[in-house]
């Protein structure tokens, strides 16, 4: 060993003794340890650069694995080769600022003797590690400054970093790579050690990028290269001649300095700093509004693996949903995702502040405007082809009744068919779920709901909600991951031949894409409904919402939502649906300290109510599940006005009614599981005691009306009763009309009249009821299923069916119910 050796490795010694003592590290994946220790072959750790404080990082992250140390002498027989980890690249300096692009001397060297000894080789295991990234750290304003990013530093700025976020430091071992598999094709020693490096700089570009995001370039520079494709380039040409042929001719300067206006208009301006100084900010605001936010099923992003598009479609219920998902993404470890934000959005300073929290705009429409619309697609393709993570909302502006809205296709179809037309990386869609224990513009959709126009956004208006919201606690937010949907798995299934699609004409693509894109709105929107989470709030409201005067005993309300945790777990709806662990009596203090309950003393035992605000608004918490009981609650409806059911009937019944029910609250079963899903909830509901069930299974018979269980069945059967009643109002109004005698639209409004006018009558505190959409949606529904018809002048067409369908209802609506909707309709 030479003097020199011997001061290099009292440094490193060194070194690693002072940051053993300050750095904290986190190792991902949880799995490390096992997955390496696994490896048949030794052991060679490659870092990123040379450094000292990495490679002390790195010893330490191995010893609290027990794995074999990086600074052990590597020997493998029958070559005795060096140390036992490698860099990619060596900087040299004073401070270590400039870099050395050649390949690593040692790699040549391992390489080599590979080549030269069949017996010989070894694991190379990449190692990835990021100052100031570690999940759910608390990161300090002079932290941030030094956080980690794509820019090489030097020794005095990484020694900046090892002070202020040594204790929030991320480690990240990624797939092993076997020497021996370069060298399996016959290649020469040099391209062996070309492809190496290829493999292991890609695996750590795409950690990092992963952890942090894509390296992008700065904005200008990025408009700069959106103008220069030929898409935009052809587009600028057809602006041109359209101004022409208008008498309005331009010059190519003036229309590309159009495009780049759309382009500036658009763009985002991420910064990292920014995303990390928000992380602080937000954490604290959080920590202020809510009494906590949960995340569940992160493991969902971790199987993804690094290389895929991640394409973030939460359900959108407030403003808070773009902040919220993007902290809880950065505080989980992964890249924080750039936002598709409404134009509206763009207000000044704080569309300033979103462009660098990584949100960029875009205009409602895009009609009349064919070079927007083609700037915009180059857009988005450049940062799906970049592998930076979006995010965008399907239902296209916030659901106002708490139910999810019909999905937008216009943002899906843009995405399908940029990764159509160049399917550099796959691209996986993360459904999200938004559970709010209080929504912050509850009383604003209340409002709306009720007749009162949309307030526009403006900053002014900003600042005076907020000063009202942090008066204000909001409970727990929980934000629940769904299922990844593959799109190439989705266009798979439409056209097995979709990769070549840009040899097929123009029509034969849209025909098979139009339907891929809507498959995939459809198993988006349910895949949000599939990850939902239940709170102690959800079931307070739909308990309290299924009596008359929104009133109950405290020990019934108890048993009523123990009673609905009871069915979730016994015929859950999906794997990913969360349910409070709170027994019923903690679920009602619970509620009342959040002010949604009020106590009635009385000597026979304390009584629960609501308000009529409260009961209104309830209604916005009840409907973020009420898909959830949705089929519970249809069985239930059977035995409203029967005490004995046939099996047939029962099956019948939902099989009748399923398919609108699933359009409106976008369940997840195809038609032909419904008989296997009744069969499962009518042995959930004998378990419960809610039902008997004779020896042969062919009917089913309510408890006594006196029971307690009939009572929960009744209470259960409220949930779904005003739908069926919506439903049963459109088929009354179009048999009181005739077949043929009335249009759509007529009859769209004729319903949100009548619904309006029975929600008076008899006091429905729901504003869904008449909401227009929903019977809009549902007379659609009809003409699909051809149960309706158009005729040549617009009107409405019936026979049999849908008598038929009026007849089914006789079996779930009693007949009050059903005598009130028809003497409202006939105006008496």
């Amino acid at each position: 060993m030479t003097p020199l050796d011997g001061l290099r490795q009292a440094w490193r010694w060194s070194v690693r003794k002072a940051l053993g003592r300050w750095v904290r590290v986190t190792i991902k994946p949880d799995d490390a340890a096992a997955a390496i220790a696994a490896l048949p072959q030794p052991l060679c750790y490659v870092l990123e650069h040379e450094s000292a404080t990495d490679l002390a990082v790195l010893n330490k992250a191995c010893r609290q694995l027990r794995l074999p140390s990086p600074e052990r002498r590597l020997s493998v027989a029958p070559v005795r080769t060096g140390k036992a980890y490698l860099e990619l690249t060596r900087s040299t300096g004073f401070f270590n600022t400039r870099v050395t692009p050649r390949a690593p001397r040692y790699l040549e060297q391992l390489t080599a003797a590979a080549a030269a000894h069949p017996d010989f080789d070894i694991a190379l295991v990449p190692v990835a590690i990021f100052w100031g990234r570690a999940p759910h750290k608390e990161v300090s304003l002079w932290r941030l400054l030094f956080t980690e990013d794509w820019v090489f530093v030097g020794r005095f700025k990484k020694l900046l970093k090892v002070v202020f976020n040594g204790r929030n430091t991320l480690v990240y071992f990624g797939e092993p790579i076997r020497l021996r598999d370069a060298l399996e094709e016959g290649l020469s020693t040099p391209r062996s050690v070309r492809r190496i490096l290829r493999s292991l700089r890609a695996g750590l570009r795409a950690q990092r990028a992963s952890t942090i995001g894509p390296d992008l370039s700065h904005r200008r520079t990025l408009v700069a290269h959106i103008l220069r494709t030929q898409a935009v380039r052809q587009a600028v040409r057809q602006e041109l001649k359209a101004r022409a042929d208008q008498g309005r001719p331009v010059t190519r300067r003036a229309a590309l300095l159009l495009a780049r206006k759309h382009a500036m208009e658009i763009a985002a301006n991420y910064s990292q700093t920014f995303i990390t100084f928000m992380s602080l900010l937000l954490g604290r605001l959080w920590n202020w509004l809510y009494d906590g936010v949960e995340i569940a099923h992160v493991e969902n992003l971790s199987d993804i693996g690094d290389g895929a598009e991640i394409i973030y479609v939460p359900c959108h219920r407030s403003h808070m949903d773009y902040l919220l998902l993007s902290y809880v993404i950065y505080r989980k470890g992964f890249a924080v995702p750039h936002v598709a934000a409404g134009v509206n959005l763009n207000m000044p300073v704080i569309g300033h502040f979103l462009r660098k929290g990584g949100a960029f705009f875009l205009r409602r429409t895009f009609k009349g405007d064919a070079l927007y619309a083609v700037v915009f697609m180059n857009y988005l393709g450049f940062m799906m082809a970049r592998g930076h993570p979006l995010e965008y909302f399907v239902e296209g502006g916030r659901s106002r009744t708490g139910r999810l809205l019909a999905p937008r296709t216009g943002m899906l179809s843009m995405t399908v068919q940029s990764f159509v037309r160049e399917p550099q990386r796959p691209v996986v869609f993360i459904p999200v779920y938004f559970g709010y224990e209080r929504i912050v513009e509850g009383r604003t959709y209340i409002g709306e709901l009720s007749g009162r126009p949309k307030e526009k956004e403006s900053v002014l208006g900003l600042l005076k909600a907020s000063v009202s919201v942090l008066r204000n606690k909001f409970g727990k937010v929980h934000v629940n991951l769904g299922a990844p949907i593959r799109l190439d798995e989705v266009l798979q299934k439409h056209h097995p031949q979709w990769r070549s699609a840009a040899a097929e004409s123009d029509e034969s693509r849209e025909l098979w894409m139009s339907g891929a894109i809507q498959d995939l709105a459809t198993s988006v929107v349910i895949g949000i409904n599939a990850a939902a989470a239940v709170t102690p709030v959800n079931l307070v409201a739909m308990a309290m919402l299924a009596t008359p005067r929104q009133s109950l005993p405290e020990a019934a309300l108890a048993r009523q939502l123990e009673l609905y945790q009871k069915l979730l777990r016994c015929a859950p709806y999906g794997p990913l649906v969360t349910v409070t662990a709170e027994g019923g009596a903690a679920m009602i203090y619970y509620a009342e300290s959040m002010g949604m309950l009020e106590r009635q003393k009385h000597p026979l035992g304390d009584i629960m109510r609501m308000t009529e605000e409260h009961a209104v608004l309830a209604t916005y918490y009840r409907n973020n599940i009420l898909h959830l009981f949705a089929m519970p609650s249809l069985i239930a409806c059977g035995f409203i006005s029967n005490t004995r059911m046939r099996t047939a009937d029962l099956q019948r019944l939902v099989w009748r009614v399923y398919p609108y029910i699933a359009s409106e609250l976008f369940l997840r079963w195809e038609e032909t599981e419904i008989g296997a899903v009744v069969d499962s909830l009518l042995d959930a509901f004998v378990e419960l005691k809610l039902l008997e069930v004779n020896e042969d299974r062919s009917e089913w018979q309510r408890p006594a009306p006196t029971s307690l269980e009939a009572i929960g069945l009744s209470l259960l059967a409220q949930s779904t009763i005003q739908t069926l009643e919506r439903y049963y109002l459109v088929v009354a109004l179009l048999l009181q009309a005739g077949s043929g005698a009335i249009g759509r639209e007529a009859l769209e409004e004729r319903c949100h009249l009548m619904a309006q006018r029975i929600s008076v009558l008899y006091g429905l505190n729901s504003p869904e009821f008449f909401d227009k959409s929903l019977f809009r949606n549902f007379i659609e529904l009809l003409q699909r299923r051809n149960v309706v018809q158009a005729s040549a002048d617009g009107n409405l067409l019936f026979a049999e069916l849908l008598l038929g369908v009026a007849t089914d209802a006789q079996l779930v609506l009693s007949e009050p119910i059903r005598y009130s909707i028809l003497q409202v309709t006939l105006g008496q």
